[in-house]
């Protein structure tokens, strides 16, 4: 059996949705974090096996990406407007971080942002290359 986990992240200033599916499409965790570096990263420590971390651009996107990939096998940062699946069906958090496990598991999303070095996706411009401005939760 395979040890990879898909996780799906719902983020929001205060708090992140989280569920994690294994290699079978089986949720086998989901939680609330608090969107805080140290509480994330010591929700995936907990975690074992090859992680595959997906989540939507927006205003957390560019630390969160940087705070995940050296901990992670792929972050995965998607264009919410170029997936019609997740604007189906019944919306809440819980919902949406599952269906972006999913979507990462089946791998058919394309990622929308490579880290500060990497390419930027059409519309995501200002939500991450303002960063000096922002402050950051540590």
């Amino acid at each position: 059996m395979s040890s990879e986990k898909y996780i799906g992240l719902d983020v929001h200033q205060a708090t992140i949705s989280v569920a994690v599916m294994d290699s079978q499409g089986k949720v086998i965790m989901e939680s609330i974090l608090e969107t805080k570096a140290s509480t994330i990263l010591e929700f995936l420590a907990g975690l074992r096996g090859s992680l595959f971390v997906i989540f939507e651009e927006g205003t957390w996107a560019a630390w969160l990406y940087d705070l995940l990939n050296p901990h992670v096998t792929e972050v995965l940062v998607c264009n919410p407007r170029k997936i019609a699946l997740l604007k189906q069906g019944n919306k809440s958090d819980k919902i949406d971080a599952r269906k972006r496990a999913e979507r990462l598991r089946l791998h058919d999303l394309k990622p929308g942002y490579h880290g500060e070095t990497g390419v930027h996706a059409a519309g995501a411009g200002p939500q991450l290359s303002d960063r000096g401005q922002r402050s950051f939760p540590g």
